[in-house]
């Protein structure tokens, strides 16, 4: 990561190499995550210069942060800005379901909304292609299927987990 010449009212701009993002060892997963602050703290700002207010550009900044930071990078070791279809499905799907005490579709919508801004920052950066977007938009669009999921989780009884979790599993 490199710093640029352009400043910003808030803080320099922040240039990304795809290569920012590649995990391996423990220094390099240090230095994603600092990637990934530097990233989210750039969107973060992006959102309150296009308009939105502080509470709105906090919240979809966090859904965009728990996303990216904890389930893409640290659970599934993925490149930030090298998105693999399939990869929000399995999120929405099945990791924030199974994942958290009292999934609620409310709140994944939320964290979906959250992903689809930061992704559209990404395209308009130019870190993922717009072929990148729309698949990741297509999956973010497929809100029925997870509301669906959350309900079947929720009813699950006996061994019902493993059929549930065989229709959309972790591995991605």
């Amino acid at each position: 990561m490199r710093a640029s010449t352009t400043e910003t009212q808030h803080s320099p701009e922040i240039e990304f190499e795809h290569d920012d993002f590649i995990l391996g060892s423990i220094e390099e997963e240090i230095r994603v995550d600092a990637s990934c602050q530097a990233l989210l703290e750039q969107f973060y700002q992006h959102l309150l210069k296009i308009g939105y207010n502080l509470e709105l550009a906090s919240d979809l900044a966090f859904c965009a942060d728990y996303y990216l930071r904890d389930y893409l990078v640290d659970f599934a070791r993925q490149n930030v800005v090298r998105p693999q279809p399939g990869i929000v499905r399995c999120f929405a799907a099945t990791w924030y379901i199974t994942r958290t005490l009292d999934p609620d579709f409310v709140v994944l919508e939320r964290y979906l909304e959250g992903i689809r801004r930061f992704y559209r920052f990404l395209n308009n950066k130019h870190l993922v292609s717009k072929e990148e977007l729309t698949f990741i938009e297509d999956e973010i669009g497929q809100t029925d299927y997870y509301r669906h999921r959350i309900e079947t989780f929720l009813a699950v009884s006996g061994d019902g987990y493993t059929d549930w979790l065989a229709e959309c599993p972790l591995n991605v």
